[in-house]
């Protein structure tokens, strides 16, 4: 145990750095053993080697063994296991922001404070770059699925919902409007990646194009089929698109660094913005044509 007296409050605090870094020790160990990918893995098992060494480094000021937060290994594990490794990771170092900020209130009587923090903050984000996904290589495919279909399939279900008012012919008419758009957008993605990539690449960059927009097809829809007031359905089905795009976008401000407000706002103002001209639009069709259905 090192020789340098601290204050009992200090000691906690310490106590707190080795909890956090034991925990991170064992997130980033289990991800290693089950990354199939040899040069994620090895990024992964540096980063476990230097928290555990982090929290060796905190022992020997408290001289005490301190086990790992379980809920949060198993969190973050599933989290990065589900959404891929670069969201989990990141996410996850977010919450060390605060860490390192308590840090530097040791940083004057604990000179290597400095240093752990620099390596906490700079060299692990140097790190967690090097960490190849496809998921994230084929984000702009996603992206487009997603987006088309939010704002073509939101625009759809308004006009239709007030030109038609039937819950149940709106709801086949939007799922056959969906599912053939997706099918023509990750056609159109298929023939524009092939245009500058090989063939495989073009096959995998349409398959996520079309499925996050069947994903996205048929969450705008299902208010459709469990509801019978077609306003309440719209209304439903509007929230649903919110809520799509704040998670999504969340996501990718996390995994790519983005800004969440600006990109939430935009997708949010051309989403609504189309569905308030489509419903406009079938107001005026059902009063014009005089259908009745």
């Amino acid at each position: 145990m090192n020789d340098l007296r601290l204050s009992d409050k200090q000691i906690e605090q310490i106590k707190g750095f080795q909890k956090n870094e034991i925990t991170e020790y064992h997130i980033y160990s289990r991800l290693a053993r089950n990354t199939k990918n040899q040069e994620n893995r090895e990024v992964l098992e540096k980063i476990a080697s230097e928290e555990l060494a982090h929290y060796r480094f905190w022992k020997t000021f408290t001289g005490y063994e301190i086990k790992p937060a379980a809920g949060r290994v198993i969190f973050y594990y599933l989290l990065a296991r589900i959404f891929g490794l670069t969201f989990g990771i990141k996410l996850m170092e977010r919450g060390e922001s605060q860490a390192n900020k308590n840090y530097s209130n040791f940083a004057q009587i604990i000179p290597e404070v400095v240093e752990i923090a620099d390596d906490e903050d700079a060299h692990e984000h140097e790190l967690i770059k090097m960490i190849q996904e496809e998921k994230l290589n084929y984000v702009g495919s996603v992206v487009l699925g997603l987006n088309d279909a939010l704002v073509e399939l939101t625009g759809a279900l308004a006009g239709l919902s007030f030109a038609l008012q039937n819950t149940r012919v709106i709801a086949l008419v939007g799922l056959i409007t969906g599912i053939a758009a997706s099918l023509s957008m990750a056609a159109s993605e298929y023939l524009s990646t092939k245009a500058e990539e090989s063939g495989n690449e073009a096959v995998i960059s349409a398959l996520y194009t079309g499925i996050a927009y069947v994903f996205t097809v048929f969450i705008l829809i299902l208010p459709y089929f469990l509801f019978t007031h077609y306003l309440v359905c719209l209304a439903i089905t509007i929230l649903l698109a919110i809520l799509i795009i704040l998670l999504f976008n969340f996501y990718i401000s996390v995994a790519k660094d983005y800004n969440f407000n600006k990109r939430f706002t935009e997708m949010l103002v051309i989403s609504l913005g189309v569905a308030a001209v489509s419903f406009g639009i079938g107001y005026l069709i059902r009063n014009v044509f005089g259908i009745d259905v």
